[in-house]
């Protein structure tokens, strides 16, 4: 199994969004904001090589929205997903599988593209694409606090295009439920409905993709949530429970929005848990 992650591109948001009821002067220490209050983040995917599969985990705001709508987000270095795959050996038709871990526009952007006609057609094309039922129904029918980050445009052509597959869902919350792809998943419902967030096992190390569950190394502290969530105290609960797991186990977090740290650990302190170490996952695949 090969490894390697992907950047799409760099990208803002609202500090106090990202951060809920944490005052400035507290999460800027970690997040600097700008002049507009925004902070500076990451989509930053992951490749998986598993010698028959070759699997990508999210795919970034990728490139057909309209110019006003990326002004919101002033990204930098739009859809590097091309030159990195060039760079390993690979192309778009050599993709497989398309993991999406919720269908928030900055996690499955880039999974729907625009041909030279301007019609829309999945942008791997000898790919399936993951979600799960009971997400893809929270997402085609989203409630109102939700409903700007669900843009059809983004999914809808994938179940269209009959490339759509769902995983299932264990009957209860956050544990782990094996699928055919070589990995498994947790399943968290504070952020959305149903996000997945994508278990690696890499020899000895296990390598969790943590999505919307912990964006940056900012947000371990357990308070930390952001007002994005739709459920902030059930994100409360799901976080306590799998930082300590973590922590206890060691877990190698695969950080998606982070735009400075790859990967991180955690451990147990007097003040809860907290980072532990930092790497590149270069790092811990030659360990």
């Amino acid at each position: 199994m090969k490894l390697y992650p992907v950047i799409h591109e760099y990208f803002k948001l609202d500090g106090g969004a990202m951060f809920g009821v944490v005052p400035k002067t507290i999460w800027q220490r970690t997040n600097p904001a700008d002049e507009d209050n925004l902070i500076r983040m990451a989509t930053r995917s992951l490749l998986i090589d598993t010698g028959d599969r070759l699997i990508l985990i999210d795919t970034g705001l990728g490139n057909k929205q309209p110019e006003k709508f990326f002004g919101y987000y002033k990204p930098q270095r739009i859809n590097q997903l091309d030159e990195t795959l060039e760079k390993l050996g690979y192309t778009k038709d050599d993709i497989t599988d398309v993991i999406m871990t919720h269908l928030h526009f900055d996690h499955c952007g880039g999974s729907v593209e625009k041909d030279q006609s301007g019609n829309l057609k999945p942008a791997f094309p000898h790919a399936r694409y993951w979600t799960n039922e009971p997400h893809w129904n929270w997402a085609m029918n989203p409630n109102r606090r939700e409903k700007a980050s669900f843009l059809k445009e983004n999914f809808v052509p994938l179940e269209e295009s009959g490339v759509l597959q769902f995983i299932p869902v264990p009957d209860r919350g956050n544990q782990l439920g094996s699928t055919d792809l070589q990995m498994d998943f947790i399943f968290v419902n504070g952020h959305t409905e149903q996000q997945m967030l994508p278990v690696i096992r890499y020899g000895d190390k296990t390598i969790v993709f943590m999505a919307d569950l912990l964006p940056t190394v900012g947000h371990i502290p357990l308070a930390y949530i952001m007002g994005y969530d739709v459920r902030p105290l059930e994100t409360l609960k799901e976080k306590d429970a799998f930082l300590n797991e973590a922590a206890d186990k060691g877990y190698y977090l695969f950080l998606e929005h982070d735009p400075d740290i790859e990967i991180c650990t955690l451990k147990h302190t007097e003040k809860g848990v907290r980072l532990d170490q930092t790497f590149t996952l270069n790092e811990i695949l030659n360990q």
